[in-house]
């Protein structure tokens, strides 16, 4: 009896020091990552390694990848990013909603063979319905189509509107969008003009 008890004790403690191994390993791995893709990032153009460098909310959402955000936690990153929102100072946010279906037609910008004297799109329809007239769209975000006649045209939805197209961290964490005014990939008036689009009664989104 005093043997197998012995040999139950030195498993159970070989398994915890395996286990106990393992979790090293992975953070390892995790550095191993990091590492191996530094190595093999090269800089060219305007695509700096300073683009595998994360901020506190793409650390955070990293971590609950593979895991459910606790609720508590996703709250605060969401009130946190909402305090970053720089809304126009002239307390306008319509821009033109032309020019902001160019913006959402557009997938140039922020690549190393980009020229970044240039404006960058939003490439908009490489994730949403936007309206009838395109044939093609993604369907990784969902569809915006309607989107002012649905939601209304007021002065708050248009609020909302430029706040979640400048940074949709904001309302939704660890959202798939990119955080176009936040990480400066859109100007103000690009982002009004896209608010535009979404909004504008006369906008190809709402006929």
């Amino acid at each position: 009896m005093k043997k197998t008890t012995a040999l139950a004790i030195s498993s159970a403690l070989a398994l915890v020091a395996g286990c106990a191994g393992m979790m090293g390993e992975e953070k390892n791995y995790d550095q191993e990552a990091l590492a191996m893709m530094r190595a093999s990032f090269k800089e060219h153009g305007q695509a700096k390694l300073d683009r595998l460098d994360q901020d506190d909310m793409q650390r955070l959402c990293s971590e609950y990848s593979q895991k459910p955000m606790p609720k508590e936690v996703s709250e605060k990153l969401e009130r946190e990013q909402q305090a970053a929102i720089k809304y126009p100072a002239d307390g306008k946010y319509l821009g033109d909603y032309k020019s902001g279906e160019r913006i959402a037609q557009s997938g140039q910008g922020m690549q190393y063979n980009d020229n970044p004297a240039n404006p960058s799109g939003a490439n908009c329809y490489a994730c949403h319905q936007l309206s009838k007239a395109e044939l093609s769209f993604g369907t990784i975000g969902p569809s915006l189509y309607n989107f002012g006649k649905i939601r209304g045209f007021t002065p708050e939805m248009q609020k909302y509107a430029y706040g979640k197209v400048y940074n949709s961290q904001a309302f939704s964490a660890c959202s798939n969008m990119p955080r176009f005014g936040h990480k400066h990939i859109l100007t103000e008036q690009q982002v009004k003009d896209v608010v535009a689009l979404l909004i504008d009664p006369e906008s190809p989104v709402n006929k």
